[in-house]
């Protein structure tokens, strides 16, 4: 790819977060004119790659955008305020910026002849199913505002593809993981509040019996994908495809090898179980997950000085 990218804008929004600053690095690394949009009410500076051009813009800030997708080639639209539960707490702020936001974010890239966005999806617009894989056919079935926010994003992209003819494709992603994750807070995925649990002597907070599964993907496995949806010649048309480990581990399994005593609370509203089908992944964009997950796991173990 290196050799198309030379002086190529793109812009990765949500670029100091944990998904958005590991995807800014590759695109760094090979030879794009990297912008960041990031308001930093999730996404850290530190994170941020210094050869990468700094925008601290909110994507509900629709004039602030245009300037800064000016010239881009593509756009990877990863800022969002994520998870379920916050978006159950407020559902009017979660939804002015994961779907009115995304929204800004399609009209911006329309404006300046953005040729391609790629839509950083979420498995939650499945919900809960009756059957194991997920498959993109199947019907969404929200079960928070979160979980509708996304679907609603894959709708808008689709709808622009159609209208506008800006290329779109939309990523589902299964519970990432790896380094920068968030660690505490509503924000943090299992892995991360179970790491950073054990690092303070705390016991694991399972919810609700750890019976519930998910499956797991890599932020390597992410990005990568991400790349491949940029370049694919077979996506464009608001296509959405999942993209998981294709095999899941409950949230028993998750914190056996953490290790360290645990404590079971109170269940809140999620899916019982996820498991990716990513057939279409590998038929359009050519990608399968690399990442061994136990080696995932010890290396995050001895990031946190827990091996």
């Amino acid at each position: 790819m290196s050799e198309h990218a030379e002086k190529k804008k793109v812009v990765v929004t949500g670029g100091a977060g944990f998904i958005g600053s590991h995807l800014t690095d590759a695109l760094v690394l090979k030879g794009f004119d990297v912008h960041v949009v990031d308001n930093l009410s999730t996404g850290k500076r530190e994170n941020l790659n210094p050869k990468a051009t700094f925008h601290e813009v909110d994507i509900r800030e629709f004039d602030k955008l245009v300037p800064v997708f000016k010239g881009a080639m593509g756009v990877f639209h990863q800022a969002a305020l994520p998870r379920v539960q916050p978006s159950i707490l407020d559902p009017r702020t979660t939804n002015d910026i994961n779907a009115t936001g995304t929204l800004n974010v399609l009209v911006a890239a329309r404006d300046s002849k953005v040729k391609r966005v790629v839509f950083a999806a979420s498995s939650s617009a499945y919900g809960n199913q009756d059957t194991l894989p997920l498959v993109e056919t199947m019907k969404a079935n929200p079960l928070s505002p979160y979980g509708l926010q996304k679907y609603i994003g894959e709708l808008q992209c689709k709808m622009f593809s159609e209208l506008y003819g800006l290329e779109t494709v939309s990523l589902r992603y299964f519970n990432v993981y790896g380094p920068r994750a968030a660690t505490d807070g509503a924000y943090a995925l299992v892995i991360g509040r179970f790491l950073e649990q054990r690092k303070k002597g705390e016991p694991l907070s399972v919810v609700p019996d750890g019976k519930q599964s998910r499956d797991f993907t890599h932020v390597r496995d992410i990005v990568r994908a991400n790349l491949l949806a940029y370049e694919s010649p077979k996506v464009g048309k608001g296509e959405v495809i999942n993209i998981g480990g294709g095999n899941n581990k409950t949230v028993l399994e998750i914190a056996d090898i953490i290790g360290g005593p645990k404590v079971f609370v109170e269940p809140r509203i999620e899916p019982k179980h996820t498991l990716a089908n990513i057939s279409k992944a590998k038929e359009f964009l050519g990608w399968e997950p690399k990442e061994d997950f136990r080696k995932g796991m010890e290396e995050l173990k001895e990031l946190y000085k827990l091996a």
